[in-house]
């Protein structure tokens, strides 16, 4: 189905193709062609909550790290909304930020040539007015993250977008993947906003968001953040900025969620 879908797409009429998908296509349709706001977020919640499914998981959580305006959060809310018509299991949304915008830059790691003080303040009202589902963790994410399990006792975790620009907020963010067991999935679907760039932002292995997933991969001996590379012949941008946590002593990160029929008749 996917590879027949693209082969469409591929089509000199691409451009209508998609037109008539995002018009008509039911929500599977429209994320697999690339034709849904922030398909990035929803291909991390859908693939989350079917893991979840398989895993036996009646509930799951997702988290947007770094709110801004909040257009994210409520793009989680719909995307939570859609994906629980698919698949039965219930989705909490959590959005951590300090609402005051971005803070002062540390240094060179944090890119103070493309960041400043003060960007993606948040409209703290606004945004909370429109929010159905999701909840707003206001404050710097060292201090929310350390009690978040304890005050909010969230289901297991099983997506995340990492987007707070810096490289020291990235880092104290990647320590959720150091809490109990229990608040995670065996593997969670992570997107990363600030990877690739521009030739302005010029992004590398050795500053920002790049150089904390290196640090804590090399920190962490078994929860790893890796590349899943059946993204790697798609053109779609996005697609670049999605890491897998693994987390390899996980109890359930061995059972079994591979499809039962897998046997291969002799070809006579």
């Amino acid at each position: 189905m996917i590879n027949k879908l693209r082969a469409i797409l591929l089509h000199p009429r691409r451009a209508v193709t998609k037109k008539m998908i995002q018009a008509f296509g039911d929500y599977e349709t429209k994320l697999r062609a690339n034709v849904i706001a922030r398909p990035n977020y929803g291909f991390c919640l859908y693939n989350a909550a079917k893991l979840a499914e398989r895993l036996g998981y009646t509930k799951i959580s997702v988290i947007e790290f770094g709110v801004a305006g909040g257009n994210g959060l409520l793009n989680f809310e719909y995307h939570a909304e859609q994906v629980c018509k698919l698949i039965p299991i219930e989705i909490e949304i959590y959005g951590f930020d300090r609402g005051e915008g971005l803070p002062k830059p540390v240094d060179y790691r944090d890119l103070p040539y493309h960041w400043k003080e003060g960007f993606y303040k948040m409209d703290v009202e606004a945004l909370e007015a429109k929010l159905t589902k999701a909840k707003l963790i206001l404050g710097d994410i060292s201090d929310t993250l350390s009690n978040f399990v304890e005050n909010c006792n969230p289901a297991p975790i099983g997506a995340i977008s990492f987007d707070l620009d810096f490289y020291s907020s990235t880092k104290s963010a990647l320590a959720v993947f150091n809490t109990n067991h229990k608040y995670l999935l065996p593997r969670v679907f992570c997107y990363f906003d600030d990877t690739i760039g521009t030739d302005i932002s010029l992004y590398n292995d050795f500053t920002g968001q790049r150089l904390a997933i290196k640090e804590f991969n090399k920190e962490n001996e078994n929860i790893k953040l890796g590349y899943p590379y059946h993204l790697s012949n798609s053109d779609s941008y996005w697609r670049n900025q999605i890491w897998i946590a693994h987390l390899f002593h996980h109890p359930h990160y061995n059972t079994f969620v591979s499809d039962m029929e897998q046997q291969l008749p002799l070809d006579l």
